[in-house]
């Protein structure tokens, strides 16, 4: 007989916790959120690495940022290393996936997702926090959409607008590329700016509600 367990307490808060789409985007929580990993392949490679920058009253919390490595259960290729600059040694003392799960759903609980071409992040979570039997439940925000929304990059392309160069396009930092909290960090003044300039845009106060729906209708185009 299948035994059915109670989700834990932290599983239990996020899938409760609800954002008002009608909110206005000053006034909700938000988190932009990075990782690195094993490789791209979205349903086979594995986190190594997060960071998140929490977002309030349109301000980032840097003081509450995070960042972790992650243990994974597969070896990281050399060419990925090359990239973001960690090694499989680097690893050895990483907390696993599934710790690493528990801090991100926590994280996640009552904010509203930032993530620069926010499909890979979603995917990776998605694949985490079922690790602690959480429904995917959290708003998403991407910047690559909002870059598209506000005509700062095209809606057909062959690949998402680069993160480095739509900050400097914006006149904004570039923190450490390829490093998930420096990237963390980028797309969280990234999207500060494009929310701000789609809000004079658009006239009025813009709320969580739009914003997340300018992310459904500006997707990545693909000739």
């Amino acid at each position: 007989m299948r035994v059915l367990r109670r989700p834990a307490s932290f599983v239990r808060d996020y899938e409760g916790a609800r954002v008002d789409d009608a909110l206005p985007w000053r006034a909700a929580e938000f988190v932009a959120l990075d990782f690195e990993a094993t490789g791209l392949d979205l349903r086979a490679d594995e986190v190594i690495s997060y960071g998140l920058v929490p977002i309030r009253a349109g301000r980032m919390l840097v003081g509450a940022q995070e960042y972790s490595l992650v243990r994974p259960s597969v070896p990281v290729p050399g060419a990925s290393s090359r990239v973001h600059r960690i090694r499989n040694r680097d690893l050895d003392d990483a907390p696993p996936a599934i710790e690493v799960a528990e801090a991100l759903i926590r994280s996640c609980t009552g904010r509203v997702l930032v993530a620069h071409a926010a499909w890979v992040e979603v995917a990776f979570l998605k694949r985490l926090f079922r690790l602690h039997g959480a429904h995917w439940r959290t708003p998403v925000v991407d910047t690559a959409a909002l870059a598209r929304g506000v005509g700062l990059a095209p809606r057909i392309a062959s690949r998402e607008p680069s993160l480095e160069a739509l900050a400097m396009e914006l006149g904004v930092p570039v923190h450490d590329p390829h490093h998930a909290l420096g990237d963390a960090l980028t797309t969280a003044q990234v999207f500060l700016v494009l929310a701000a300039r789609l809000e004079r845009a658009r006239g009025g106060t813009l709320d969580v509600g739009a914003l997340c729906n300018t992310t459904r209708e500006f997707p990545l185009l693909v000739p």
